[in-house]
């Protein structure tokens, strides 16, 4: 269930299709003593190959829809962003549009505040939907603490709906910035394999000289090295391969050498934008310097 296909199983795993289903779940979770943890796409996340030992909840159904109100979109926190920006396209709203590409979902890019290409999920966000294992509550943009790739979105909360507030637009023109959108992205990015996305943050580091991520990996000759059955892509340093038996040991131990390699040539401690769920090594995970 997870884009770079590496990793074991859950030892519970639920498609709630109802938020008051959500809070039960959370609920009996805490009174479990279990972790949770939520997968939308599969995307930005690396399970352990032990496993998970705890509960996965996967939004399902109302949970997934869509609805407008004029230049307003309520949404369920389970649908794919590259779909809900293609529909705020095709009834000619701006304001979503650099979603197209992220392969993620729309709770999911609350947690981890979204951005791409100048554009930000927050920008447009008119509130988030939350379930606790207590209830449910509307947070404004404000009380989601944004900041660089993250939210204070908790490990037992789920971000459950969303309403943006977009731009009327023309429909064309909206469609034509998705077209260029995709078209940057498939010449700098792999695509049509196993990959989780973005391995690093960009660091904001003075010893990084404004570089990017993948810029310093590949300056550190990161491109195309291998572990095992994971590889940096070829075609963009950033971005962790599976090429087809990898397990996430070999993911681990990739990114703990990228990481390595570019501290020793620019002195920048790399911060991966990856989640995991279940035991990872804190040695090669956490912060090497």
């Amino acid at each position: 269930m997870t884009t770079v296909r590496t990793g074991g199983a859950a030892a519970y795993f639920s498609r709630p299709a109802a938020v008051s289903r959500v809070v039960e779940l959370l609920a009996w979770a805490r009174a479990s003593n279990l972790p949770v943890g939520v997968i939308g796409s599969g995307s930005n996340l690396l399970v352990a190959d032990s496993g998970f030992h705890g509960l996965v909840i996967k939004l399902h159904g109302h949970l997934t829809e869509m609805h407008f109100d004029g230049p307003v979109l309520t949404c369920g926190a389970g649908a794919r962003l590259p779909r809900v920006a293609a529909r705020c396209a095709d009834a000619g709203l701006s304001g979503l549009e650099f979603g197209v590409n992220i392969p993620g979902t729309v709770g999911g890019a609350i947690r981890m505040n979204a951005n791409a290409y100048g554009g930000v999920l927050s920008d447009a966000l008119e509130w988030g939907e939350v379930a606790t294992p207590d209830g449910v509550e509307q947070r404004a943009p404000g009380r989601f603490e944004f900041a660089y790739r993250r939210s204070n979105v908790s490990d037992d909360e789920v971000v459950t709906r969303a309403r943006f507030a977009l731009r009327a637009g023309d429909a064309e023109e909206v469609k034509s910035v998705l077209a260029s959108l995709r078209e940057r992205r498939l010449a700098a990015q792999p695509s049509g394999i196993k990959t989780f996305g973005s391995t690093f943050k960009n660091p904001e580091d003075p010893r990084a000289e404004g570089r990017t991520a993948g810029q310093l990996l590949e300056a550190a000759g990161c491109k195309g090295l291998a572990v095992g059955g994971a590889r940096f892509s070829p075609k963009h340093a950033n971005f962790v391969e599976n090429a087809g038996d990898a397990t996430t040991a070999d993911v681990i131990a990739l990114i703990a050498e990228g990481r390595r390699r570019v501290g020793d040539l620019a002195g920048v401690d790399l911060e991966t934008e990856v989640q995991v769920l279940g035991d990872v090594d804190p040695a090669l995970w956490g912060t090497a310097r």
